[in-house]
């Protein structure tokens, strides 16, 4: 059912319990005609009688098969369509699984590299077992470029993949090279 249903079947649902106790109350009070005469016949008070002790128990399970159905009714009037539920939702112990491929961790790493400045080029290789990878990294610098500008950038680098990735390497090997070729 669509939200626009669900409030409707709401709106008529409340309009007639309103009613029926508008009803109740007004002949109670003995404003209706008919004030003095009992809701229910002779009939069905004679068979309420009758089944003293069961009849008070059979409209307690009545009662209780209703307020389950009116809590499902009411749960799916809440439910917001395209919302996930269940435990998807929930944030878990966080022992899951990620798969990404060797080269798209490489390749982040090389393009921060390169975006420091006096770094030519650089290539990442990484070994060894996921929590503590070994990281080997190659860079190449610009002749001009300054060796503690440059380590300070290689390290604020790797330091920002370690802790993208969430664990530390087990081993850093970084070699810088002098590049001479593009002058």
């Amino acid at each position: 059912m669509s939200n626009a249903a669900h409030r409707l079947l709401w709106t008529v649902l409340a309009l007639l319990l309103v009613a029926a106790g508008a009803v109740g109350s007004a002949v109670g009070l003995g404003w209706l005609p008919g004030g003095g005469a009992p809701l229910l016949g002779d009939g069905p008070v004679a068979w309420w009688q009758a089944g003293t002790p069961w009849t008070a128990l059979a409209v307690a399970a009545g009662g209780v098969l209703l307020a389950l159905l009116g809590q499902r009714l009411l749960a799916a009037g809440l439910r917001v369509p395209g919302r996930l539920t269940g435990t998807l939702t929930h944030p878990g112990d966080g022992g899951g699984r990620t798969r990404v491929a060797t080269e798209v961790l490489t390749g982040t790493l090389e393009r921060d590299l390169l975006r420091a400045p006096g770094v030519r080029r650089a290539r990442v290789l990484l070994t060894g077992p996921v929590t503590r990878p070994d990281v080997w990294v190659e860079v190449g610098l610009d002749p001009s470029a300054g060796l503690g500008a440059a380590r300070a950038q290689v390290d604020a680098a790797v330091r920002r993949f370690a802790a993208t990735l969430g664990c530390r390497p087990g081993h850093l090997d970084v070699t810088a090279v002098v590049d001479e070729t593009s002058r």
